[in-house]
């Protein structure tokens, strides 16, 4: 098995201290030079290992006085609430985790007409090359750019509905959207990755320095079996926590 590089395993130590409290907000981070002598590295993985969590948001440099964790709050993605219909407060998801954070949501999309290809049409279940809907967005919480996702919806479901082009109605997310034309989302998957990333993900999310890890989840929602929206998610590592809990039966 290969083994962690060294940034990386001082970057997971420090940043399981700002998780936990043990390095509160405020609380500057050791040294590059205590980080060396520390773990034994040079000064260039202690400097990588930082870069990893500025990526992540959870640090911030200050000029001439050294490295502090961040105040802001991470926003907490609860899989399984996230998109139950009714309840109080907006039926945007990420507007829903970003208010219970205390912060405040906005976004930014851009949607035109498209064609399937390979992968998306297994993932929607249609012909390759049949017109899809794909909007492409960028999420913030508190201005701070926080989330991507590309979304594609078959236009065999949509098109032609008042819900066809998704921020041009009155119903917010991808259930509530459903429910206006009479389409019943009963489920959902979501398989998760974690990899690097890439160029232009850390230029749309503000990953400064060596490019952080991110999450990647590939969602699909069901009504009856058939796929209505598929989507690819982009969370830098750090900023969210992924929360799945699952009813035994």
């Amino acid at each position: 098995m290969a083994k962690t590089p060294a940034y990386l395993a001082i970057a997971a130590e420090l940043r399981a201290a700002i998780q936990t409290g043990t390095l509160a907000a405020g609380a500057k981070l050791p040294s590059e030079t205590t980080l060396m002598n520390q773990f034994g590295v040079s000064r260039t993985v202690a400097k990588w290992a930082i870069a990893v969590l500025k990526g992540e948001g959870l640090v911030e440099g200050r000029a001439g006085s050294g490295v502090y964790v961040r105040a802001a709050r991470r926003l907490v993605r609860h899989a399984h609430g996230r998109d139950m219909r009714g309840g109080p407060g907006p039926t945007s998801p990420f507007a829903r985790d970003a208010a219970r954070a205390g912060q405040q949501a906005t976004w930014e999309h851009d949607s035109r007409h498209d064609l399937a290809d390979d992968l998306i049409a297994v993932r929607l279940g249609v012909e390759p090359g049949a017109p899809v809907m794909r909007t492409a967005y960028r999420f913030l919480s508190d201005d701070d750019p926080i989330q991507l996702s590309t979304s594609y919806e078959p236009l065999g479901v949509t098109g032609g509905t008042p819900v066809e082009w998704p921020e041009a109605g009155a119903a917010v997310g991808v259930v509530a959207r459903m429910d206006a034309i009479g389409v019943h989302v009963d489920e959902f998957e979501e398989r998760i990755n974690s990899r690097p990333a890439s160029d232009a993900e850390a230029e749309a999310l503000g990953l400064p320095g060596r490019p952080a890890d991110v999450y990647e989840i590939s969602r699909t929602y069901y009504a009856a079996g058939v796929p209505v929206e598929t989507a690819d998610i982009v969370l830098p590592r750090g900023r969210y926590e992924l929360v799945y809990r699952i009813r035994v039966e």
